[in-house]
């Protein structure tokens, strides 16, 4: 594709990412047939080829966002199921992210928009103040009907019980049973600390389990995914930093093997870090660093010597979370974890295809979601799982709200057959 920036405009490192991302799509189409929008509206607009080209219009004219690019890049689901399919390897993920940027800086949202978008980016990496609105959801649902659409429908994906906070997910160290192999940090996240602590409790048994040191570093918070998909830059950059240096103090005391990240959608932040930073000079080598640090809990247990000790007969659909396998190419090693350790694992028909989840987007998006969950469980349905596994929160809870099918974290299946809890029939 050929770009038309002024020399001045080439002066910006942003303008530089995206020509760069830009110049390497040749209009083939084949992301089209894996977009999940594209699917269900049928709309170019829609697709990734249709926003790249509206994202190249606004960036060349350096004007503000329009109405119509607004709208089009909010429905997309940044699944990057786009990237996997695309034979030139153009970096949608990058450009996406740089425009939801560009968006945020120049184009003013009705005021109902921006109220919910910045209630979200308030409220969801706090798990305090996450965990107060889940109270006051649930005081609020007798009066569903009386509330703006919007708000009605994170009303329906809301969970259906919640846990008191985990003594586990304070700073402290847990030591590795017998000899320890590994010394890893491990991000606790945000909104999982509230929506189901057990997985980092499954988490920390498993590897702690099998001679691993699990630090859990003070002053550790969100990721900083959330703000950053929805075009928030600056704060989620602060929040990316705080985390960075909290990794880093608890690296100069011991080294660290891995920073090990059981959420996928935060996975793919994290390993972003170095990209996202990279025109800083304080912070680019650090957080090149941490990137090349991180590693999902997936890839972790691969590199142990798990042993099953009450290997479960339970037949299980894998749902692989699009940021595991489109964002972090992570692709075979849970469903070959999960086959080690005694499951029947089954593929999901059209596993490529987003659930809705998507960070934020079930909330702002609501219809969409709804009909990508419906067409996910549809499909997961197929395959007469008893238990559905995956590697993502978000996803967890999106399929929780439309199936009464166990949704279940995969470390918290390998955690019960090497030993663990039985998350299904508690």
């Amino acid at each position: 594709m050929q770009t038309k920036f002024s020399p001045e405009q080439r002066a910006k490192s942003d303008i530089q990412a995206a020509d760069e991302i830009l110049r390497k799509c040749v209009h083939c189409g084949f992301c089209l047939a894996t977009c999940p929008t594209y699917l269900l509206q049928g709309d170019e607009l829609d697709s990734p080829r249709g926003r790249i080209y509206q994202i190249k219009d606004m960036l060349e004219s350096g004007g503000p966002a329009t109405d119509t690019l607004a709208l089009h890049l909010d429905r997309c689901l940044s699944c990057l199921s786009c990237m996997t399919t695309c034979p030139s390897s153009v970096n949608y993920g990058h450009l996406v992210d740089l425009a939801r940027g560009a968006v945020e800086e120049t184009y003013k949202r009705p005021f109902m928009d921006r109220l919910t978008r910045s209630t979200l980016a308030t409220i969801l990496p706090r798990p305090g103040l996450f965990r107060l609105m889940l109270v006051l959801g649930r005081l609020a649902k007798p009066f569903r009907g009386l509330m703006p659409a919007r708000w009605r429908s994170a009303l329906d994906v809301m969970p259906r019980s919640m846990s008191s906070p985990s003594p586990m997910d304070q700073p402290q160290v847990f030591p590795a049973n017998g000899t320890r192999r590994k010394r890893v940090a491990l991000l606790t996240g945000c909104a999982q600390q509230v929506l189901d602590t057990e997985i980092n409790e499954a988490t920390v048994r498993v590897l702690t389990r099998h001679g691993v040191e699990v630090v859990i570093p003070p002053k550790l918070g969100c990721c900083g995914a959330l703000e950053y998909h929805m075009g928030k830059v600056g704060p989620a950059k602060a929040r990316a930093r705080a985390d960075i240096e909290a990794w880093l103090a608890a690296d100069r005391i011991e080294a660290l093997d891995a920073v090990v990240i059981n959420a996928s959608g935060c996975g793919t932040m994290v390993k972003d870090y170095g990209f996202i930073f990279r025109d800083d000079p304080e912070m680019a080598e650090p957080a090149a660093r941490i990137s090349g640090l991180a590693k999902d809990i997936s890839e972790i247990l691969t590199e142990l010597d798990l042993k099953p000790i009450r290997p479960p007969a339970l037949r299980v659909a894998y749902h692989s979370a699009c940021s595991m396998q489109h964002g972090q190419r992570i692709r075979d090693e849970p469903k070959l974890l999960l086959g080690a350790m005694g499951f029947e694992v089954e593929g999901v028909p059209e596993g490529h295809l987003c659930c809705g989840s998507a960070g934020t987007y079930n909330l702002l998006q609501p219809e969409t979601a709804r009909a990508l969950r419906d067409r996910k469980i549809a499909n997961i349905e197929t395959v007469g799982p008893q238990a559905i596994a995956t590697g993502n929160i978000g996803c967890m809870m999106q399929l929780r709200s439309g199936t009464d099918i166990p949704v279940v974290h995969t470390v918290q299946l390998i955690d019960w057959a090497t030993g663990g809890p039985d998350p299904i029939g508690r």
